[in-house]
């Protein structure tokens, strides 16, 4: 996996917008975080485009995002806000260029479809909070860990165990992000490979029944079958029929990973939550759950 180059005083961060329309003071809320940070923040010149709900038509977020990922300048790239658009731009975007000079790509939700893409061509990605976090809390742990991040302090979570929780301990590549997304992106050219690495996943707005689905695909499709390990973050807002499901989300994923020996780790701090810690994608971790706690080590 490629790692790349961590940022120096004065290291330009592009803010574009490949998915949902976003709020203008949520960007300049994070212009301002970044500028405190000491580095230099690049607003793209589509990031407040509307069309409907996206932040422009798909050709105008497409070539934002392409010049980014393209720019000798940029040292990194934060995504405005998740929503919905980036799958419509995907199979266009080149990364040639970006492969010749990699840069973190920082972002959540939707964007979970880029750092997939960036995890198939092997560029390690930061999948973390973006500019509504920096503009409501800039001070807290989920948004100041980004910019440790970004210098090249690697992180260490240890969070309180879960009834859930299955004890082990594993080492691997981690990958992941919204569930919904993988799920879109099953039998296609951007599939995430979950092979002998480390899953997280989270989502937001869903009906129980559609996440049993997505997990019974995950299952069928042989994504569950090799993991080292599963790392069960947020899901908030889930909805459930008149008629109820039966079961909650966690007792979902439980009833999906049974017959499998990995460790499982549940309530993660990940997802659309305000303690939505950075995670990096494509990097090694060292995961332990045990009676006591969880232990995520990135090394």
């Amino acid at each position: 996996m490629v790692i790349p180059q961590y940022l120096k005083k004065d290291s330009k961060i592009a803010i574009v917008s490949p998915a949902g329309k976003i709020r203008k003071d949520f960007v300049i809320g994070a212009v301002e975080l970044i500028k405190f940070k000491g580095f230099i923040p690049i607003v793209f010149p589509g990031c407040f485009n509307k069309h409907f709900q996206a932040a422009g038509t798909d050709d105008k977020r497409l070539a934002d995002l392409q010049n980014a990922l393209d720019s000798v300048e940029i040292d990194a790239i934060l995504c405005s806000r998740g929503g919905y658009g980036v799958l419509r731009i995907l199979e266009k975007l080149d990364f040639t260029k970006f492969i010749q000079k990699p840069k973190w790509l920082i972002g959540f939700s939707d964007i979970t479809n880029l750092h997939i893409a960036l995890n198939k061509i092997g560029i390690q990605s930061l999948h973390a909070q973006m500019s509504k976090a920096m503009h409501e809390n800039p001070n807290s742990k989920a948004v100041t860990e980004i910019f440790e991040i970004l210098k090249g302090n690697l992180p260490e979570y240890e969070i309180d165990p879960h009834f859930f929780n299955r004890k082990g301990y594993c080492t691997g590549e981690i990958v992941g992000g919204n569930l919904s997304i993988i799920y879109s992106l099953q039998s296609t050219a951007f599939e995430i490979d979950t092979n002998n690495k480390i899953l997280f996943i989270e989502d937001l707005n869903e009906y129980l029944y559609h996440i049993d689905r997505m997990m019974i695909n995950l299952k069928l499709s042989g994504k569950l079958k090799n993991l080292k390990g599963l790392i069960v973050g947020a899901f908030t807002e889930i909805k459930d029929n008149e008629t109820p499901f039966g079961k909650s989300v966690y007792e979902i994923i439980s009833e999906h990973v049974q017959g499998y020996n990995f460790p499982v780790c549940y309530n993660f701090p990940v997802g659309h939550i305000v303690n939505n810690l950075p995670i990096i994608e494509g990097s090694t971790v060292k995961l332990c759950v045990n009676e006591n706690s969880v232990n995520l080590k990135f090394v």
